[in-house]
């Protein structure tokens, strides 16, 4: 692949994704809404849309979210526009039910875009992520510099929660060989953790004694609407974590098996985004 078309490239994928491409010496489109201010490698190119950095492209990062309403039309652009490879942004859940999808109410089109590629008539990878690790400064870092105790549905729910940077060097992978063409590929963590053991792991990153609090369902949605989520978020959010309460999360190894190394633990994906809880 010569020339790739990265969008959502601000994002906690993309933009560590842009950073492995360039790295590679690939040439680098990376869609953003601000390309004077990005702050992108030397070499990328920064572009204000996709269809402004897809002609003479190779292949295209998609990214449902960052898209929007644009994504449908862009593939089809792409392979009119001669694009050979596909690499969708899709989930580990992209086939539940979309009421178990909490992230389809943040923007996420996660079942459309893994279909887009399969039907594209392009070559295609489909990442399927789980519960990124991100997700969890966002909902926890405000309680825990708060206190000591981190108030949710279902201590013993469980997650294998991944580290954002593993799924990039996945999808540099994808872009980057043909290994992983015409697969959808579940990606988690090393290990399957529940909200008391991941809030646990914390207090131990930090040095501080930190407890998970089980909550009911209704106030954890209240608590979500007063942070600025939508009902239906919520709903789903709970309704995703109710299914693992007597079933541990899966846990696939595919990050070690495509990357040659161990995926990042939970652990360690904290510890770098430490000043983050504390702040």
């Amino acid at each position: 692949m010569n020339t790739i078309l990265v969008t959502g490239a601000t994002g906690n994928v993309g933009r560590p994704l842009v950073t492995q491409l360039a790295a590679a010496g690939v040439e680098v489109r990376a869609v953003t809404r601000q390309p004077d201010t990005a702050g992108f490698p030397s070499g990328v190119k920064a572009v204000g849309t996709a269809a402004e950095g897809l002609p003479g492209a190779s292949a295209v990062f998609l990214n449902s979210r960052a898209l929007g309403d644009e994504l449908e039309p862009l593939v089809v652009r792409a392979r009119r526009e001669g694009v050979t490879r596909l690499v969708a942004l899709s989930a580990i859940n992209a086939d539940d039910d979309f009421s178990r999808q909490p992230s389809r109410f943040r923007g996420d089109r996660n079942k459309e875009v893994e279909q887009l590629a399969v039907d594209s008539g392009l070559e295609w990878v489909s990442l399927r992520p789980t519960v990124f690790i991100t997700n969890f400064i966002n909902m926890w870092a405000p309680q825990i510099q708060a206190g000591d105790l981190v108030y949710g549905p279902f201590a013993s729910a469980s997650t294998a929660p991944i580290v954002d940077r593993d799924i990039s060097a996945v999808a540099a992978k994808a872009l980057l060989t043909d290994e992983l063409v015409g697969r959808k590929i579940p990606l988690t963590g090393p290990q399957a953790l529940t909200n008391t053991e991941l809030v646990e792991i914390i207090g131990a990153v930090l040095s501080r004694p930190l407890g998970f609090q089980e909550v009911p369902a209704d106030l954890v949605r209240q608590r979500f609407v007063g942070l600025g989520f939508s009902p239906e978020f919520a709903d789903a959010y709970i309704a995703f974590l109710e299914t693992t309460v007597s079933k541990p999360a899966l846990v696939t190894h595919e990050v070690e098996k495509i990357l040659g190394r161990p995926a990042e633990t939970f652990a360690e994906g904290v510890a770098a985004h430490r000043a983050l809880f504390t702040n």
